[in-house]
């Protein structure tokens, strides 16, 4: 099993042009593999639908206001978190991904308890993330990690929300 020591988790620097094109590349493969899972494949990240392209090709604006972490597993980019300010008290977790060559190795563990840190230095009292409920194995991670089910407050189908308190 590989050491957790390996994983180094970093706040993405916006003028470092490797970190942009690491999380462009790690945000386009979350996209891509979601639509697929929801049913709807599309063959490149142009035919993905224009919220997702926005990110992609503008990610400073798209998650200026957040905070964006990358882990990197021997010097490659492995995985990627983005964490919003819901409320001073409450942080979203989103955009979390690993990728699939990564996986096993501690990734989003790593992501996860970098941004638990986060929500301890900025005082926060919870966490909160949704997640499709047929990704069994990061709900799974969620709950070992901490997170338990909770009411919805997302109005699409098939999600599942689930909140850590901090």
């Amino acid at each position: 099993m590989p050491d957790r020591r390996s994983v180094i988790v970093t706040r993405w620097n916006t003028a470092n042009a490797r970190d942009r094109a690491d999380f462009v590349a790690l945000l386009t493969d979350y996209h891509l593999q979601t639509e697929t899972e929801k049913g709807t494949p599309v063959g490149s990240a142009d035919a993905l639908p224009e919220k997702y392209r926005l990110e992609l090709k503008d990610p400073q604006t798209a998650f200026g206001e957040d905070d964006v972490l990358i882990a990197r597993h021997e010097g490659h980019a492995a995985g990627c978190l983005v964490i919003t300010a819901r409320s001073p008290q409450r942080l979203e977790i989103k955009r979390l991904w690993t990728d699939p060559s990564h996986r096993g190795r501690h990734i989003a563990t790593s992501l996860l308890d970098e941004a638990h840190l986060h929500a301890v230095r900025v005082d926060a009292e919870a966490i909160q993330l949704s997640v499709w409920e047929w990704r069994a194995d990061a709900i799974a991670l969620y709950r070992k990690s901490g997170f338990v089910e909770t009411s919805s407050w997302e109005d699409r189908d098939q999600l599942i929300c689930m909140v850590r308190t901090v």
